[in-house]
């Protein structure tokens, strides 16, 4: 079973930053990628960033620039540094493994104020 522990959301005036951190164990391919997405009231759930086990990245057009995804130094952890936050990164952030198995942490809140 694998479990993934979330921690870092709150609340930010726009331009402002926050770093989420992640951390996964249990049983864990060693390909497995990690990734952070996020869902806004009435909104679908959608990939914020994602970290390959090659060290690739993946990011969502509208936060390339200001959201960084990098690995933590334990295994299977990751953390995003995201800056100049704007009032559209409202959402619950939700920690993803897939290994390939989607497995998912319980979610962080991130509220933005103008």
């Amino acid at each position: 079973q694998v479990t993934l522990a979330e921690s870092g959301g709150g609340s930010v005036q726009a331009g402002g930053s926050l770093t989420l951190s992640c951390a996964a164990s249990g049983s864990i391919a060693r390909a497995a990628s990690m990734a952070w997405f996020r869902q806004a009231p009435g909104k679908e759930r959608e990939l914020v960033a994602r970290i390959f086990y090659t060290d690739a990245t993946k990011y969502l057009d509208s936060v390339k620039g200001r959201f960084t995804i990098t690995r933590g130094s334990a295994n299977h952890s990751i953390h995003m540094r995201m800056n100049s936050l704007k009032t559209e990164d409202t959402a619950i952030y939700y920690c993803n493994l897939a290994d390939p198995f989607m497995y998912w942490g319980q979610g962080t809140p991130v509220t933005v104020s103008s």
